[in-house]
């Protein structure tokens, strides 16, 4: 085995930080058998403060407008074959009520950024979930907004909000974005976000267009220095209908790699294996967790829209339902080991060392 490479992993393993250079160093001299070290170390990490349990989270998609135009993503809005939905509050309250008697005590509900859906619809919408089930967990997923809409969630009962920042390089940010979006304002959102008292989820692609391995070690530093509660992290997967149509997408193996290391940077970190680690690797969400990551997200939506929410091609359990789609993660949890809780999976919430 590579000797620095595992005296690096060692020493984040012990200390949870390393410079950009040391993480560069492990990304450019990346191994199978440093890979396995790796994942054996955040094992073994997560384990300290979960167990073998994997956390649920319902994710319904209830929009795939969007006003946004990213070059990498398949509702944008210059996509014009796009079938567009949005649903309807009952729609998105029959979602959760059948999510919870499924065992799921945590919602996400995850959209592009809708004008539609106005501060006062997601906030009504807010409390009546709440007012359904007050032990649940709501977290958001509705793109940048300014800190007086984030205030009114929260104040309406939302607790978590995830936000993937995408890329911690502002110039390859500008290379995935059109000129009238700001890497500053997403960063001044994630900010806004922690200061308001959110639980706050950060993320980024893997192995997206024009990213260096360079980039990737700032991405490690970014989540080192901000110390996000969750952080999801996936490979790009191309979109026929998006300008990186024919670029290369990411690798399970990379994703893997970080999720890894993400886990010894911050052991209590909630960390999801995802939906696209799942497309890109039959078992891509397996290797997720059986490499450092805590979470699962089954979808809640209603089967009939599940197609049209389409970020890239060919996603997985499009055609599911809940029921199926929740008890087919139980499975394959069980079959390397794990069992998914009933728990709303705060990270403090759910410590079997420290009580």
């Amino acid at each position: 085995m590579n000797q620095r490479g595992k005296a690096y992993i060692d020493q984040l393993e012990k200390e949870h930080k390393l410079s950009v250079d040391e993480y560069l160093y492990l990304l450019k001299n990346r191994t199978g058998e440093l890979m396995d070290y790796a994942a054996k170390k955040a094992v073994e990490v997560r384990q300290r403060y979960y167990g073998n349990a994997v956390f649920t989270r319902g994710l319904i998609e209830f929009t795939n407008y969007c006003k946004n135009n990213c070059f990498y993503c398949g509702i944008r809005r210059g996509n014009a074959t796009a079938q567009r939905y949005r649903l309807t509050e009952d729609e998105i309250l029959r979602s959760t009520e059948e999510g919870y008697s499924l065992g799921f005590r945590t919602f996400v509900l995850q959209g592009g950024e809708d004008p539609y859906f106005t501060d006062e619809k997601i906030c009504s919408l807010i409390r009546k979930i709440k007012e359904q089930h007050s032990d649940v967990a709501i977290t958001l997923s509705i793109g940048e907004k300014e800190h007086t809409s984030y205030q009114a969630y929260f104040d309406a009962g939302a607790e978590r909000y995830l936000l993937r920042h995408e890329t911690a390089n502002e110039a390859l940010y500008q290379k995935l974005h059109p000129k009238e979006m700001s890497w500053k304002h997403r960063m001044d959102c994630l900010r806004d976000l922690r200061e308001i008292g959110y639980q706050v989820g950060a993320g980024f692609m893997v192995e997206s267009p024009y990213q260096t391995l360079e980039d990737l070690a700032l991405e490690l530093k970014f989540v080192q220095e901000f110390r996000p509660d969750m952080c999801g992290i996936g490979p790009f997967i191309t979109h026929e209908q998006t300008p990186f149509r024919d670029k290369k997408s990411g690798s399970c193996e990379m994703t893997c790699f970080l999720l890894s290391l993400i886990r010894l940077i911050y052991p209590k970190i909630l960390l999801p294996a995802t939906t696209a680690l799942g497309t890109i690797h039959p078992r891509g969400r397996e290797l997720g967790i059986q490499s450092g990551a805590n979470v699962v997200m089954p979808n809640l939506s209603p089967v009939g829209v599940r197609k049209q929410y389409e970020l890239y091609d060919n996603k997985i359990c499009t055609g599911e339902e809940s029921a199926q789609c929740r008890g087919c993660l139980e499975n394959r949890m069980k079959s390397i080991g794990y069992e998914l809780v009933i728990d709303r999976g705060d990270r403090f919430g759910w410590n079997r060392c420290e009580g």
